[in-house]
């Protein structure tokens, strides 16, 4: 029996498909990624969060209405505005609605770990602090994981599959790599894939305080808490936003003139199946290797890695003994940067804004660094592109990595469109 035949699968939605710390139009925040500016900023008032001992984190900043009908973000929880804004921006730079695809072939992936946390919130201090008998009346809406899916599917008409996987840290990874899987096999011509997260609210954060894996300052403003890699790391600290990229039969995007970012080539998931919340170096190798052999690219070929990369002392380490296993003598060569330093750690939509930071590394030729570095950790002795950006003209493949609480694992190979091809399918 002959080998299934595998389509090329083209990254083309990068427009304005994202709503960040460091801005919402791309150009803007991989300048910021490059030149190290952190989106950590101390907590406005108003916020309930008074009394905690966390009073940082990296917020997005829009305003709803510039972006949505009044009715129309009224039934959004945040992170599901986040999303249809992030989708429609990607979807206008792809000129999708002439592309001519059928509309029933083009599915959205979407990935959020918690989903309506800021609607959870309110509902609860309204039932339990305001002593309200009746809720919004979009409040089961609001709250459903899969909302922002289903708000992008119903503004874009599109009728494919649309699918919302919640595997915490990895979610919005595993979206994207789903839809390339779908793609590559046939199964749709076109996905809309990433994924967003609006956690910000006292209720997660005291939880995250509870577990003491958060980011103690540091500094005046907390701007450089946190210090992935470096000595004298203390943990993440929690960002949110929403990312969005599309994928398309590269074949079919070549033909209609569409601008081809990158080629998403790899695409790598496995489980720890070992504790809920500590990594696992063999579960990591695994998805990163899996990435590798579906890409049909020896690790040499691999230039930079964007790593995981929470700040956690267990964390890190871990993930660079993970690199060292795979890519062996290599791992020394690699440029390996965590943006978390300044995007902050964006739990379901992570995975989907540091696949966008490594597909534009590529377009540009230039890998952002791993920020507020502050010297080395002889347990985490790789290259960390410190403190400031890079320029690598000559950038051909790269690696996203993404892995969750509950042991789920996700790696991302993308090839710098125009780069020679090699042995990829």
């Amino acid at each position: 029996m002959s080998a299934p035949a595998y389509r090329r699968v083209a990254v083309t939605g990068l427009g304005l498909g994202l709503v960040s710390p460091l801005g919402n139009a791309p150009a803007t925040f991989f300048d910021n990624l490059l030149n190290g500016v952190s989106g950590v900023r101390p907590l406005p008032p108003g916020q309930e969060l008074d009394g905690l001992n966390t009073r940082i984190a990296a917020q997005s900043d829009y305003n709803p209405a510039d972006h949505l009908p009044k009715a129309r973000a009224s039934m959004l929880d945040r992170h599901a505005q986040m999303a249809l804004i992030s989708a429609n921006n990607a979807l206008q730079s792809t000129a999708f609605a002439t592309a001519g695809y059928d509309p029933a072939r083009v599915g959205v992936y979407w990935g959020t770990g918690m989903g309506g946390a800021q609607a959870i919130a309110a509902a609860t201090r309204a039932v339990y602090q305001q002593g309200a008998q009746r809720l919004h009346p979009f409040t089961v809406i609001r709250v459903m994981s899969n909302a922002a899916a289903s708000a992008i599917a119903q503004d874009h008409g599109l009728r494919g599959p649309c699918l919302t996987y919640s595997v915490a840290c990895a979610s919005s990874a595993i979206s994207i790599g789903e839809a390339f899987q779908a793609v590559r096999a046939g199964g749709v011509d076109a996905a809309v894939a990433g994924g967003s997260e609006a956690l910000i609210t006292r209720l997660v954060v005291q939880a995250w305080e509870a577990l003491q894996t958060l980011a103690m300052h540091g500094d005046a403003d907390g701007a450089q808490a946190c210090r992935p890699f470096s000595a004298g790391r203390s943990g993440f600290v929690l960002g949110e936003g929403a990312a969005c990229v599309v994928l398309e039969d590269y074949a079919r995007a070549t033909r209609r003139g569409a601008a081809i970012h990158a080629e998403l080539v790899g695409y790598g998931a496995s489980c720890d199946a070992t504790h809920v919340t500590k990594p696992d170096e063999a579960g990591q190798t695994a998805a990163m290797r899996a990435a590798l052999a579906q890409a049909g690219i020896p690790p040499e070929a691999v230039q930079y890695i964007n790593a995981h990369g929470t700040a956690t002392q267990v964390g890190d380490v871990i993930e660079t003994n993970a690199i060292k296993h795979v890519f062996g003598a290599h791992a020394k060569r690699l440029a390996v940067s965590s943006t978390k330093s300044m995007h902050g750690h964006m739990m379901g939509a992570t995975g989907a804004m540091e696949f966008l930071a490594t597909v534009m590394a590529l377009a540009q030729g230039a890998i952002p660094p791993t920020a507020h570095w502050l010297g080395p950790d002889p347990l985490c002795d790789l290259d960390w592109v410190p403190n400031e950006g890079r320029r690598h003209p000559n950038l051909a493949y790269a690696m996203s990595n993404s892995f969750a609480f509950g042991g789920s694992n996700a790696a991302l190979l993308v090839r710098r469109a125009g780069a020679a091809t090699g042995p990829a399918p």
